[in-house]
């Protein structure tokens, strides 16, 4: 079941409120301890987060409220039908300005998209705090 939680919906599902277009991410993971770890991480740096499980509901959020979203933090495999690679050209050729970042436990993954970055795992913390900072400044 894909699911997203964002700070404030409204009651068609789609986020707002609190986010404002210069600190919202999108963290994409399956994996629901490093989701919240993420989260957490890009919380401190005063980014609001939605979490979402898989690339289908996190496609979802960028098509109702992508313009608002400065950030896509995704892992590279997922649950659903679509990857993370696949999520980051979404992301990219609907948005070219927004920062979109894939990680993965392999040493490199092909196919990304013009200006996505990749961050090999396990990463450090202070690397997730610093592309965050960057996103917002």
């Amino acid at each position: 079941m894909d699911w997203c939680i964002a700070p404030d919906i409204n009651n068609q599902g789609v986020p707002h409120g609190l986010c404002t277009p210069n600190n919202r991410t999108d963290v994409v993971e399956d994996d629901g301890l490093q989701r919240e770890l993420v989260s957490i991480l890009l919380e401190e740096s005063e980014m609001n987060v939605i979490e979402c499980e898989s690339a289908e509901a996190a496609a979802l959020v960028l098509e109702e409220s992508g313009d608002t979203v400065s950030m896509v933090y995704t892992d590279e495999e997922l649950a659903g039908l679509m990857d993370g690679v696949e999520l980051a050209h979404i992301a990219k050729e609907s948005y070219p300005d927004m920062h979109v970042i894939v990680t993965s436990g392999a040493a490199r993954v092909p196919g990304l998209p013009h200006g996505a970055l990749f961050m090999p795992k396990p990463w450090n913390r202070i690397d997730v705090l610093r592309v965050a900072q960057q996103t917002i400044h």
